[in-house]
């Protein structure tokens, strides 16, 4: 971590390790407009804001949203104004995968019970067909 002008900085390298990705998917995100390194020849450098842009994306994986979703979110942030849009979309994104995630629980809840019953019926199955010889 370098220092200038009082403020830090982040190689590619040390904020893959911090975070615990690869040095692509930061050249990913950084295609994407998601952050935005300075560069000196082929060496990028990446302030506190690309660092807490990246926490939010990753948090915004962790929690299920899509790229685009955690992208457009990250977007309404604005100091000066409050983020109440910005919490309120969040508020709205967590409920919709939080639900989305209780229909699948829910469907896999089913499977399972059907899985048991198909297993319980194959077992019945075996026990009263009559035994075979072997030869």
């Amino acid at each position: 971590m370098t220092q200038t002008n009082m403020t830090k900085r982040y190689s590619i390298r040390e904020l893959a390790e911090e975070f615990d990705i690869t040095t692509r998917a930061l050249r990913f995100y950084e295609e994407k407009g998601l952050l935005t390194p300075t560069r000196s020849k082929q060496t990028r450098t990446y302030g506190n804001a690309d660092r807490t842009r990246l926490r939010l994306i990753l948090r915004g994986k962790r929690l299920g949203l899509t790229l685009e979703e955690s992208s457009d979110i990250i977007r309404m942030y604005n100091p000066g104004a409050g983020n109440q849009q910005q919490i309120q979309t969040l508020i709205s994104k967590i409920r919709d995968k939080r639900a989305q995630l209780i229909l699948q629980q829910q469907d896999l809840e089913h499977m399972l019970l059907d899985l048991a019953d198909a297993e319980e019926r194959c077992l019945q199955a075996l026990n009263d067909a009559p035994q075979q010889r072997k030869a």
